[in-house]
Formats: C-alpha cells, structure tokens, sequence
C-alpha cells in the first residue's frame, strides 16, 4: 500500500547555471528505455501534494516529469489540479480507485477521469464480496484492512474479476478503460496458482488491461518480464519501484523483520529493469510511472525522485 507521508522536493536553482541540467534532463525524456516520457505516481509526494498540489506540480515538472498518475484529491478540485497540470506540461494519462467506491459511485470517478485528462481508471486494490470483514470498530483498521487483504480466498479472487469486468464494460462505455495494478499479495499461492493469475484468466483481456508493478511483483519472487511476454497485450502500464534484496520471497502487506520489504531508490536495489524493458519493447505498454515506496531512509524524497528519474534517464533496454 501507499504512505502519504514525504517530504519536499529539492528546488532547482534559478541560475542559469542550474537551469542547464533541467534543459538536459528535459531533452532526454524521449530517449529513455522505452522512448516514453518519463512519468510519476503521485503518491509518491502524497503529503506534499495534500498540502500544496500546484507547487508540488511544478517541482515534479522541474525534475523533469512529463506524466502524472494521479487520482482525484479531497484538498483541491479537478479543475484546479487540471489547470495546474496544464500550467506545468503536465499529463495525467491514468488514476487509482478502489472497488467499492467504483461500484456505488461509477459515474462520479468517470466524470473525474475525463476532467483529468485521463485514458485509464485502475483498480488498485483487490476487494471482498462482505465488506464487514473489514471490521470498521477496531481500533487498529489499518491491521484490520491488512489482515484481510494478506488472507484472501480464491473465492475473493474470482469475485474480484467478476466485479472487474462489470464495471470494465461500463467504464469501456465512457470511452476510457480500466486497468488493474498488483501488489505482492497477489502472488501469494493457492495450491498451483496465485491470484493474480487466477484474475488474469478470469477477466476479459478487452475490458480489463494490466498495470504491472514490477517492485511489488519481484519482491514476491517473479519476473515481471517473463510475465510480460507472456501477456504482451494486456500490459499497458508499469509501476518503477525497487526494493533492497529480501531473505526470502515477500508476499506480505505490512509485515515485521524478515517480512517488511526495504524500498530504496531505483538502481539501489535488487530489481534488473534491464530485462524488464527489454521485454516491454515487445509489448504494447503506454505509460510508465515511478513510484517510491516509504520509508525514505537514505535521503528525503524530494532528493530521491531526482535519484529516480537519473536512472531511468541514462538507462537503456
């Protein structure tokens, strides 16, 4: 899951002598391993956009940003986060929204999503059929959220798809189109399968597309490229993230010691992304995102998004 706890951005000089990595930083977001702009999932500068959308905007373009993942947001209206993408050179090709607010408020997300100038609505999370089991009394519903989400059925799998690909079929209606994005507990095994495989056999590949996380899914011991090429035409978004090298397979939201991932920055950890993109030239993805997982222990992540995008500006597939 997402903490919206960060800290600022570095501001850029505005010597010339400090604009001059930003026009080439800027130059080269074409020339990525991809030939994608380089994007950035909000998330990422959570709290600094809770506080000041527009300026954190625009420090995220002065980075050299191109996209923006980015969902609706209570601090500000879509029209005045629209206008502050537009005024930075912004994009925001897709959002995040969870289940049961696309069941019982569909419209509203849509609407959303075309206000933002948005393809893509994705799912991030999966859900349950009894939202009870989300126990709203205890006094910890973080841990009740997470036991939960740890401890799914294949049956909670199966429900899931099926509720994908009903509002699938409407969001495709609006002229948009859903996605779904993993987190390591998709991989958690049930007998010879795992859930993530299970949804993507049970959801329609025209209604449903896939945002792969390529951290989440390496931290749970798979290849996001060998899952790449094996589903070329349902990838059509990557999530950029890494993780220090764990003991063992991490299939576990929220865990402690040995079970707690170790985010750090890109090309600080164990994930290969040569391989990964090498894979994603063959397929059909659109959009790629960096996104950071807390706790930013070795710099604060205005520095380490800087470190982020460098990566990904000098790396090729």
């Amino acid at each position: 899951m997402h903490s919206l706890t960060r800290r600022d951005f570095l501001r850029l000089s505005a010597a010339a002598a400090g604009a001059a990595p930003f026009l080439l930083r800027s130059a080269s977001a074409h020339a990525t391993p991809l030939n994608l702009p380089i994007g950035i999932q909000a998330y990422t500068v959570g709290a600094e956009m809770n506080k000041d959308a527009a300026g954190t905007l625009r420090k995220v373009a002065q980075v050299g940003y191109k996209e923006v993942e980015i969902s609706p947001m209570s601090t500000i209206p879509n029209k005045d986060l629209r206008k502050a993408l537009d005024d930075n050179g912004l994009k925001s090709p897709s959002g995040h929204h969870m289940i049961p607010d696309l069941m019982t408020k569909l419209q509203e997300h849509i609407d959303s999503a075309h206000e933002l100038g948005q393809q893509y609505m994705v799912i991030t999370v999966p859900w349950v059929a009894d939202p009870s089991r989300f126990k709203s009394d205890s006094k910890d519903q973080g841990a009740s959220f997470l036991a939960v989400l740890n401890n799914l059925t294949l049956d909670d799998w199966k429900w899931t798809a099926e509720q994908l690909n009903k509002i699938g079929e409407q969001v495709k209606k609006a002229g948009l189109q859903l996605g779904y994005h993993n987190h390591n507990i998709d991989f958690h095994p049930h007998g010879s399968t795992t859930g993530y495989d299970e949804l993507i056999r049970l959801t329609d590949a025209e209604l449903v597309k896939l945002e792969l996380d390529c951290g989440w899914m390496a931290l749970a011991g798979h290849s996001p490229a060998e899952y790449i090429a094996r589903h070329p035409d349902r990838y059509r978004m990557l999530h950029i993230k890494d993780f220090k090298k764990p003991a063992a397979p991490i299939t576990v939201l929220g865990g402690h010691g040995a079970d707690a991932p170790a985010p750090t920055e890109l090309g600080r950890g164990f994930v290969d992304y040569a391989p990964i993109f090498a894979a994603a030239k063959k397929g059909h993805i659109a959009h790629y995102f960096v996104e950071q997982e807390p706790p930013f222990t070795e710099m604060p992540a205005t520095e380490a998004i800087q470190v982020d995008y460098d990566y990904l500006a000098r790396l090729k597939a």
